[in-house]
């Protein structure tokens, strides 16, 4: 086994009354960014600190290749995570927190160098903690994860406060990371910023996996065979669609067909002398899929105004 690997097995946990993990399965495999995404109250921290041995769960496992956290010697070296960025000691100096890590882990001040470059640091690394802005103690809590080289890579919101060069410099290290063969689980909220990086999503909701898939066969089932059409004759384009088997909803100038493929689409309005601009097939957004997933495993929504 790859001891990259994370394999979290039939989690279960209870808060009193609430349920929190109901069966949690899924596994984190190498070489690439793996997303993990849900409401809030989803479950997604209780399994995170459950992997990092935080928090004890009533039933289930949570294993680092093949063994769980609190068995691993010189743990950073094999799993880094960052699940809080404002867990610093505000008065220590960057560079000292990041010693005081890796003096923990048998490692030196040279590795230490390597990280708060490799986090943009440098030039603030004799600055306290906390002076820094949340997008600094961010990368200061990415450097700490990365500390030990490890395997695996645990991220819990690490675009939070980030500038947009701070954007492209996560994307890019992130892509890194998987790409050297690393294990690599992100959990975030911003679907946009998931959608470009991560080829595997785990969606989760009331403690249970909703969906765990590549990226690219859930936003196809998410786009659901649908074809745009923009055209200055809708009720006529509806109707010949219609009698060519798809269902379809008219928006204006618009309409979405299913059940037909693009190229029947357009030899269908061609052979009625339908008039359109665009034909094309629905791309699904990561957002949208999740949405439709998350749907009935929302605990907190908002009413409409």
């Amino acid at each position: 086994m790859n001891d990259a690997t994370i394999e979290v097995t039939d989690l279960r946990k209870r808060y009193g009354r609430t349920l929190a993990l109901d069966g949690m399965t899924f596994a984190v495999t190498p070489g690439r960014v793996t997303g993990f995404v849900g409401p809030n109250g989803a479950g997604k921290s209780t399994t995170l600190r459950a992997i990092l041995g935080l928090d004890t769960v009533d039933a289930g496992t949570a294993l680092i290749g093949g063994r769980p956290y609190r068995s691993l010697p010189r743990p950073l070296t094999h799993v880094g995570a960052l699940l809080d960025a404002g867990a610093l000691q505000p008065g220590r100096r960057a560079r000292d927190h990041l010693l005081w890590l890796a003096h923990s882990q048998g490692l030196g001040a040279r590795r230490v160098d390597e990280v708060l470059a490799l986090a943009g640091l440098t030039e603030a690394a004799r600055r306290r903690a906390g002076g820094y802005s949340l997008g600094m103690r961010q990368r200061l809590g990415i450097a700490a994860a990365l500390l030990g080289d490890p395997r695996a890579v645990l991220l819990d919101e690490p675009f939070n406060g980030l500038d947009p060069e701070g954007f492209v410099w996560i994307r890019g290290l992130l892509e890194t990371l998987a790409a050297e063969g690393r294990a690599v689980l992100v959990s975030t909220h911003l679907m946009g910023e998931l959608q470009g990086i991560a080829r595997h999503v785990v969606v989760v909701g009331r403690g249970r996996v909703l969906a765990d898939a590549d990226v690219a066969d859930l936003l196809a089932t998410a786009g659901g065979g649908r074809v745009l059409v923009r055209t200055t004759a809708p009720a006529d384009a509806a109707h010949a669609l219609e009698r060519a088997g798809a269902a379809v909803t008219v928006r204006d100038d618009a309409l979405s067909a299913a059940g037909l493929a693009a190229e029947r689409v357009v030899a269908v309005l061609g052979a009625e002398r339908v008039p359109f601009s665009e034909v094309a097939e629905h791309r699904a957004t990561l957002e949208e899929a999740y949405m439709a997933l998350t749907r009935d495993a929302v605990e907190y929504r908002g009413a409409a105004l």
